[in-house]
């Protein structure tokens, strides 16, 4: 199942965001609404004390209501509400009704367009309410410089006003989108986590599976091959298939048990360690296979990452034999370096086809007297040396594979030991 990118959880969260929002849009032009029409109210009720000095008094009425009613839509078209609001106040201004209500109007209209608007429409306001102000300033009975005075301070009010709620919502946006972006990176971290996991979780299934099942692969060919006649040797390979599959069944359920949910009580085997080795090499033996192991240099503790990746390294390596190759003989090599662990795995004999050409089943012989490997008709997975690669790189190490000189295999990786 492909796991969702960023870019899908962020589109759920967009249309959610669009949906909440469209009540608060609802609640906005209501509120608008209702302080146009208060507005409006207060500017016609201010005028009906000089009624009598009004001529004509309707459209006295009629452009000091046109002053606050466009604010309704102030925040849809904050352009065209403050342009018809604006205009209604100069008009009035230069028709010299006199008794001009207080400019609440044309200065919210004002604050709308520079918190609303781009650029370049804040230019152009800008110099349109110079523009109105200088008009009716210049009309007959604005002669008081304290009347320029209140003008410049009300409208430079609304500027500041408005840069401030502007810089303001400019910088929730930003803060909304380095946490989206966060969010996203977290979800890029988690799937890349969840990968690298998912990787690991299958090398390890991979390198238990393939060892023990070969192991029991080649045991049960050699048991079918050695009945009738030898009926002891036959039965021996078949407590060797036993052993080896408890022991796969021990290391699924360790590896298993990290899948589990973090409140259950795990009851898993610790990871394996070169401490362990012998048992590998105890199975690849019994399996018809001799395998010698050198230690060169006095062993020091390692890093448990680096016991787990070499211990890994030589099981699949000796598993590779066994599966693809005729080998009679192979060898294991440690050697503790200051800092590092060289860690070689050889065998002598040629390599096989991954279909393992007819044998009619007969065992090869085995020094010892014991049953001897058979083709089994296994065919690999290809990960074998794929995941030997991934696990020496994950390390810090260094992998050469190849042939050798007498028709063997050689896999040899250097890890840094902490």
């Amino acid at each position: 199942m492909k796991r969702p990118t960023a870019l899908q959880f962020a589109l759920p969260r967009r249309l959610t965001a669009r949906v909440a929002a469209l009540p608060q849009r609802r609640q906005e032009l209501i509120g608008d609404a209702g302080l146009a029409l208060a507005l409006a109210a207060v500017n016609v009720v201010a005028l009906l004390p000089y009624a009598r000095q009004l001529h004509p008094l309707w459209l006295a009425l009629v452009l000091v209501s046109a002053e606050a009613i466009p604010l309704a839509w102030r925040r849809a078209h904050p352009v065209r509400a403050a342009f018809v609001i604006g205009a209604a106040r100069v008009a009035y201004d230069r028709l010299q009704f006199g008794f001009a209500p207080f400019p609440l109007g044309p200065a919210i209209a004002f604050y709308t367009v520079i918190d609303r608007c781009g650029p370049a429409w804040r230019r152009i306001s800008c110099l349109l309410v110079v523009t109105g102000v200088t008009l009716s300033q210049l009309t007959p009975g604005h002669s008081e410089p304290y009347d320029a005075i209140f003008q410049a301070f009300i409208f430079g009010t609304a500027w500041a006003a408005g840069v401030l709620s502007r810089t303001k919502r400019a910088s929730l946006r930003a803060a909304e989108n380095r946490a989206d972006r966060a969010e996203a990176e977290l979800d890029q971290q988690a799937a890349r986590a969840a990968a690298a996991e998912r990787t690991r979780i299958a090398r390890e299934l991979h390198d238990v599976v393939a060892h023990h099942v070969s192991l029991m692969a080649v045991q049960a060919e050699a048991a079918s091959s050695l009945l009738p006649a030898r009926p002891d040797d036959a039965r021996r390979s078949v407590d060797i298939i036993s052993a080896t599959a408890r022991q796969a069944l021990t290391e699924l359920r360790r590896l298993l048990g990290v899948l589990r949910g973090p409140a259950e009580r795990l009851e898993t085997a610790p990871s394996a360690t070169l401490a362990d080795l012998s048992t590998v090499l105890d199975q690849v033996r019994e399996a018809g296979l001799p395998v010698d192991l050198d230690v060169v240099g006095a062993p020091y503790p390692l890093a448990a990452s680096i016991d787990l990746t070499a211990y890994r390294i030589v099981q699949e390596a000796l598993t590779n034999t066994l599966r693809h190759t005729a080998a009679t003989r192979a060898c294991v090599t440690l050697s503790y370096e200051p800092g590092y662990l060289a860690i070689g795995v050889t065998d002598c004999g040629p390599r096989r086809a991954t279909s393992w050409p007819a044998s009619n089943g007969r065992a090869v012989g085995h020094p010892d007297g014991h049953a001897g490997r058979t083709a089994p008709g296994l065919a690999g997975s290809g990960l074998g040396l794929a995941g030997i690669a991934e696990r020496v790189a994950s390390c810090g190490g260094s992998l050469t594979v190849g042939p050798t000189a007498d028709d063997g295999f050689a896999v040899t990786a250097r890890l840094p030991a902490t």
